[in-house]
């Protein structure tokens, strides 16, 4: 088997990146997806965190505007502990167990674990394909990954997502056959 290329996801946030990724997940059904998307968690109309899942149907709480403890990362604080043990551990199981690695995302709240970082060049680093979103914003760490040769980036817009679900999912079909 040749290696895996890995594949970033970028666009503005809200332009449907992880959307994007849970479609593919969809379509990849019958294969072993292993890894973790992000949510929004809303109340009373507004935004006041985000939600960890893991593809195996584990979850918690990232990040929330009432957390007391916590890095900052805008008006919420990450609860890094609980993280780690949902979402990275579902990242390093993926690893080992998975055929595709699906990862939303590699931002901000994300980058407050060690580990977290440590798990996704393992991730980058095996011969399984990885799709990821990715932020925008720069940050060395990130602009590392984003540099090396066996990463292709893809562009999300309005005008791409649509297709772009039918054409990743054969694409990553590819890598593992």
């Amino acid at each position: 088997m040749t290696a895996a290329s890995n594949h970033f996801l970028v666009g503005r946030p809200g332009v449907g990146k992880t959307t994007l990724l849970l479609k593919v997940a969809k379509r990849l059904k019958a294969l072993r997806v292993g890894g973790f998307f992000t949510r929004e968690i809303r109340e009373a109309g507004g935004r006041v965190g985000f939600r960890v899942e893991t593809f195996s149907g584990l979850s918690g709480t990232l990040a929330h505007i009432s957390r007391q403890q916590g890095p900052h990362v805008g008006k919420y604080r990450v609860d890094v502990e609980t993280f780690e043990r949902i979402g990275v551990a579902g990242l390093e199981n993926a690893v080992q167990e998975a055929q595709v690695i699906l990862l939303d995302e590699i931002g901000r709240m994300e980058l407050c674990s060690g580990r977290f970082r440590k798990a996704v060049v393992l991730a980058l680093d095996s011969d399984k394909p990885v799709l990821a979103t990715v932020m925008a914003q720069l940050d060395p760490f990130v602009d590392a990954l984003k540099a090396r040769t066996d990463v292709q980036i893809v562009e999300v817009g309005a005008d791409n997502r649509e297709h772009l679900a039918e054409e990743l999912s054969a694409r990553l079909i590819s890598e593992i056959q």
